[in-house]
């Protein structure tokens, strides 16, 4: 079946979002087809706003929405400024948030090493890592908070490698995390005893 211009090249580029393939990208755009005029405005706002309001923290790249100049983990007095937990994105750091266990600051990596996507690799924060470490003595710990995959596993010993002459306790989640699972799906008990078993 072959689409309209302006149809096709929307469907194309829903095809570009994570886990979306031409047959749900097509559904995403029949349905915006199908919205009445101000549901559909109602939605362009959100993403207008959504470009203009949100920002990312220089400090973790955490996206935020506030008139600080960093996100409100990383001007949260209370954490402990000594832990820095580095996950490979938002997500993966919202999981970690909902266990209430952790109380460390954050550096979302942006993604990890994979040999199928080169692309990763331009998106991995290293050297801004690196800058993190050299401008905030107190990190003692640093907790490589990677889903076990072997894209995970790569990333890990990578950073280990790298953070070596730094001189701070590299640690990792423990055990109880199912090896190939994700830490987005993990449950909070699980994700909690990962984190008190890090090693």
């Amino acid at each position: 079946m072959t689409f309209s211009k302006n149809v096709q090249k929307l469907i194309d580029q829903f095809s570009k979002f994570p886990t979306v393939g031409p047959r749900t990208a097509a559904r995403f755009v029949f349905y915006l087809l199908r919205l009445s005029k101000e549901e559909f405005d109602e939605l362009v706002n959100l993403i207008l706003n959504l470009r203009k309001n949100v920002k990312i923290c220089p400090s973790c790249f955490n996206y935020f929405e506030e008139e600080k100049e960093i996100c409100e983990i990383c001007s949260n007095q209370r954490r402990d400024k000594s832990l820095l937990c580095v996950v490979a994105n938002e997500i993966d750091m919202q999981s970690i948030e909902k266990t209430k266990k952790y109380n460390g600051l954050y550096f979302i990596l942006g993604a990890v090493f994979s040999s199928l996507k080169k692309a990763n690799v331009e998106k991995i924060r290293i050297k801004e890592l690196e800058e993190k470490l050299k401008k905030e003595p107190a990190i003692q710990e640093i907790i490589l908070a990677f889903n076990p995959t072997p894209e995970g596993e790569t990333t890990s010993l990578y950073l280990e490698r790298i953070l070596k002459p730094y001189n701070k306790k590299i640690t990792r989640l423990g055990r109880g995390l199912p090896v190939g699972g994700e830490l987005e799906y993990a449950d909070e008990e699980t994700l909690s005893s990962a984190l008190e078993s890090r090693k």
